[in-house]
């Protein structure tokens, strides 16, 4: 498999930002590229697959019972999240960032978010601000259930609502483009025993100063937050 021919990415005109404000379904149809990509990402980070190690595109097919088009469209999200290599000639590859990229991710990560919770802080709707606390007691739930996967997908609504919140199309746009290539490494922290209940404890924090239209304390909470999840995974990543 080659990855090289790929057509170039293009990015969006617009942010893909779902708004919680409108009605939409208890559960988002997931597209078998998007399981793949899931399945893929969790054994790299898990390092059932080491990095160096070739992705076929054949035999990815061959092994998840599916045909080659969700594979490579599984793949080429894999190569934005920084998780593939894609390498002239010779294929896909599993990389892995280096400890201070990581690090580079997460710390750029955690201004992001805490800059969209101190705007949603100032500019959510009465609307915005009852469909986030609704995503945040379905997690309060969650948080007893002991699904890290279920969990993960709601957590994804939660800080969307606050990208959609903050009103900035642009700022939200770049902040879920940064998260898509943390995403793998915020998604395997959750595994850690205790995670859901302590990650639910810092989204309160985050909830109530955005009620309380406190700006400061919205960013303050949310950088804090994200600055967890890094320690969080670094804990995870010994532990496999």
């Amino acid at each position: 498999m080659m990855l090289d021919d790929f057509p170039p990415a293009t990015l969006p005109a617009e942010p893909v930002v779902p708004r919680v404000d409108r009605a939409s379904p208890s559960v988002q149809k997931v597209t078998r590229a998007e399981e793949l990509r899931l399945q893929l990402a969790d054994e790299i980070v898990r390092g059932a697959l080491a990095p160096g190690a070739p992705l076929d595109e054949t035999d990815i097919a061959r092994r998840f019972s599916v045909s080659r088009t969700p594979v490579r469209e599984a793949l080429r999200q894999l190569v934005a999240s920084g998780l593939v290599e894609a390498r002239p000639h010779r294929g896909a590859v599993v990389a892995q960032p280096s400890i201070e990229r990581l690090k580079s991710m997460f710390e750029a990560m955690a201004e992001l978010e805490a800059l969209c919770a101190g705007l949603a802080a100032e500019r959510m709707s009465a609307a915005e601000r009852h469909g986030l606390e609704a995503i945040h007691e379905e997690l309060r739930v969650l948080s007893y259930a002991g699904n890290p996967d279920r969990f993960h997908e709601v957590n994804e609504r939660f800080h969307n609502a606050i990208y959609t919140g903050s009103q900035n199309g642009y700022i939200a746009e770049i902040t879920l483009a940064t998260r898509v290539r943390v995403q793998p490494f915020r998604r395997a922290q959750f595994r850690n025993l205790g995670r859901l209940a302590k990650s639910q404890a810092e989204h309160d924090r985050v909830v109530v100063a955005i009620m309380r239209g406190d700006k400061q304390g919205a960013a303050a909470a949310m950088r804090a937050h994200i600055e967890l999840v890094r320690g969080e995974y670094e804990i995870y990543a010994v532990s496999v």
